[in-house]
């Protein structure tokens, strides 16, 4: 036996002769057979769901069989984020005994009292991190969670989760090794730029390991949409437009994800549990507007591409090579897939929907994983259509319990954001007088077989312990920190170089401060006009001089963005409009004279008409000032070359600034000195657009949502086309295995 002491918990650590490590703090052990098993239930006999022999299957009917119904909807509940540690006045607060951690005297990894109550009274085992201060504080505060459920009735441990956290996109300008955090690499737009599954497999390796050095068993992600609306606020979170590339990316990131080596069935030690998302593909968004508001709800397919979305899923994520087989969890969007129920007729959010969850992807396709909504689909809705919140879509009339009872009459077994018990407790009343006790208590019972499974998977029942300091060896290491950079760098694409790069020798370089206007946050708060320095100049000075005007330089490096453009303004619907502008891709105002004039979705108790159209009227950009960056720098450098490095998160029209640009790199969220390693000659560009970057506006509106690659590239001075698959290097174009991967635009 091994005992351990971590900071304010002692636990041991009991080697099996054959068989798994037991982690115990409190729970008693057991010897059968010459094998120790955790004593949980404290019975003093071992039970069918202690038994580690016995398969995640059996282990977790045997378990939910013993369960009360409160049990059981503690376990369909996830928890609010939790904030590690929770600081006050900071979003989603916490207390330590009634006081703020100040006051408090608490360590930083201490829970507070809202953790234990809801582990405890709520029998919440769910639980989301979203920040963390670093790994071994991470570790202590899981070992913290752990302890304490093992405590309680059963000894069923806690499964943390948490959204992406790899995204270099949000992380220091500058590479870091060793620095505490987790490495970090690119978005997913960026990964699929690289034009390599491997590396996607690198990174989901890397991913699994350093969130299971912080007590993070389930992750909120791939976002395995097909990113068919080049508007879509989320598209760079996925891994492009291509079916194929979407499919096998999202079957390899999901594999090395769920999968530890030399395990029979791939579940163990090193697996992260994946939650693929968003079924049945939140692309195709009518007009570019995103469902997490109200205004943005609606899922159009004018190509009748429902296939080439579900691709990702049926092919990939639910077929994957490793032994794990396929993604453990589901995310439906938050969309009313229009058209898609020809069996019902409803127009409902896709978890309300019973034709696309049970239908669909219970019955006809067979998954039999989790479905956890996305966060917050069952809050009664807002007042206001330009709200965050509201996204009870198609149901607003029925009771946040009747709301409940829907979703898991469909097959949902979760419930995102939900940490109230009590309207799961009402729907399995009303349910019970509808089909009677004994169904529901099976139909709940089913949720809580697929919930606990993944628990025992990871392992977490036999040790959910971890050494804070072996965590903080592991998290953010130099292995992990290097690969991720290393694919960083191969994720910038080069489009245009008249000959200007790479500017190899030490020179002097201006690089203009941005401005964006007042806009609306990703919260629908509004935010104040802002100047911004692209980079810092501790940064520019390891490469080169940075002077203050275009006249001294001997290049410019202009930092700019995709627009930044919303598709609903108050200010339109005060006038007497609807409120529904264009989501423009280009940088001066915009007006949308191609528009179809009859939205193909509408209707909202919030409206009094249901054509969501928006022809004839004209969309602005926040950051149109990047474009005049570009204009004045070539204006003001005398000929001397101007580099432009696009930010692209989502598809941008290029004719605006192309003339003026002497090369372009484009990168999809990377750490500033990436662009620096490849301006300098550092590093040499690798990657392909994994996108279209349209011609202008009129082929994007004349695109259906719905479909792949559909719209006409933008050509350049060169007569380069800006197509998928098209990347530059110092030779000139990219020809290469990796241009012959994914033949064909609509796959």
């Amino acid at each position: 036996m091994d005992r351990q002491k971590t900071t304010g918990i002692d636990y041991r650590i009991v080697k099996n002769p054959q068989g798994p490590d037991i982690g115990a703090a409190g729970a008693k052990l057991l010897e059968v057979d010459g094998l120790i098993f955790k004593d949980l239930a404290g019975t003093g006999q071992l039970l069918p769901y202690e038994d580690w022999r016995l398969s995640p299957q059996e282990r977790a009917q045997d378990l939910a069989s013993r369960l009360s119904i409160e049990e059981i909807a503690g376990l369909m509940l996830y928890s609010p984020h939790q904030m590690v540690p929770a600081m006050p006045g900071g979003p989603f607060p916490g207390t330590y005994g009634g006081k703020t951690l100040a006051e408090s005297g608490s360590e930083h990894w201490a829970l507070t009292d809202q953790q234990k109550d809801f582990v405890e009274k709520d029998h919440v085992r769910h639980v989301l991190a979203m920040a963390l201060e670093n790994a071994e504080t991470a570790a202590q505060w899981s070992n913290q969670l752990q302890s304490f459920a093992e405590s309680l009735p059963w000894g069923i441990p806690v499964n943390i989760s948490s959204d992406p956290r790899h995204g270099s996109s949000s992380a220091g300008a500058e590479y870091k090794s060793g620095a505490g955090d987790v490495s970090k690499w690119p978005e997913g737009l960026g990964m699929a730029a690289t034009f390599s599954p491997e590396l996607c497999r690198e990174f989901g390796d890397a991913v699994s390991k350093e969130c299971r050095a912080m007590g993070i068993t389930t992750a909120l992600f791939p976002q395995v949409d097909l990113a068919t609306e080049p508007r879509w606020m989320r598209f760079e979170d996925t891994f492009g437009a291509h079916p194929d590339m979407v499919t096998e990316f999202s079957k390899a990131y999901c594999d090395s994800l769920q999968t530890t080596q030399g395990s029979p069935d791939g579940w163990g030690k090193d697996s992260v549990c994946g939650m693929s998302k968003h079924w049945p593909g939140g692309g195709p968004c009518e007009g570019g507007r995103d469902a997490h508001y109200p205004f943005g709800k609606f899922a159009v397919y004018p190509g009748n591409n429902l296939a080439g979305h579900l691709k990702p899923f049926l092919e990939g994520v639910f077929k994957l090579d490793g032994p794990t087989k396929e993604t453990s969890a589901i995310m439906p969007y938050y969309t009313v897939s229009w058209g898609i129920d020809q069996k019902d007729g409803k127009n409902v959010g896709n978890s309300y929907s019973r034709y696309i969850i049970h239908d669909l992807l219970r019955e006809k396709y067979g998954y039999d994983g989790i479905v956890c909504t996305d966060w917050g689909i069952t809050a009664n809705p807002e007042p206001e259509i330009d709200s965050f919140s509201s996204r009870c879509y198609g149901v607003e009339d029925l009771s946040e319990a009747e709301r409940h009872l829907l979703a898991i009459e469909n097959g949902v077994d979760q419930f995102g954001g939900n940490s109230a018990m009590g309207p799961i407790l009402e729907a399995y009343k009303i349910g019970c007088g509808r089909h009677g006790e004994a169904a529901m208590r099976r139909r709940m019972e089913e949720s809580a077989v697929r919930l606990l499974k993944n628990i025992f998977r990871c392992g977490l029942f036999e040790n959910p312990y971890l050494d804070p300091a072996e965590s903080a060896k592991i998290a953010g290491c130099e292995e992990f920190c290097q690969a991720g950079y290393q694919v960083q760098l191969k994720s910038v694409v080069m489009v245009k170089n008249q000959g200007v790069l790479p500017q190899k020798e030490r020179k002097k370089v201006y690089i203009p401060t941005r401005h964006i206007g007042a806009r609306k946050a990703f919260f629908r708060n509004d935010m104040p006009a802002q100047d911004i320095d692209p980079v810092s100049t501790a940064l520019v000075e390891k490469y080169y001089d940075r002077v203050d005007t275009p006249e001294d330089a001997d290049f410019a490096l202009v930092f700019m963005e995709s627009p930044l453009s919303d598709g609903y303004s108050q200010a339109d619907r005060d006038a007497g409009g609807n409120g529904y502008v264009p989501i423009s891709l280009q940088y001066r105002p915009y007006t949308a004279v191609h528009a179809r004039e009859e939205s193909i979705a509408g209707g909202d108790f919030r409206e009094d008409f249901t054509n969501r159209g928006y022809r004839g009227k004209t969309g602005v950009a926040a950051n149109e000032a990047d474009l005049d960056l570009v204009i004045d720098a070539k204006k003001r450098m005398g000929g001397k070359p101007v580099i432009v490095a696009l930010r692209m998160h989502k598809p941008t029209i290029p004719a605006e600034f192309e003339p003026y640009a002497d090369a372009i790199l484009v990168d999809f969220g990377v750490q500033a000195q990436a662009i620096f390693d490849i301006a300098s000659g550092k590093a040499e560009p690798f990657g392909l657009l994994p996108v279209q970057m349209p011609a202008n506006m009129e082929t994007v509106e004349r695109h259906c949502e719905d479909v792949p690659l559909d719209m006409e590239p933008y050509t350049d001075q060169s007569g380069h086309r800006y197509d998928f698959g098209f990347g530059l290097n110092w030779s000139g174009i990219i020809t290469d295995e990796r241009t012959q991967r994914y033949p064909g635009k609509r796959g």
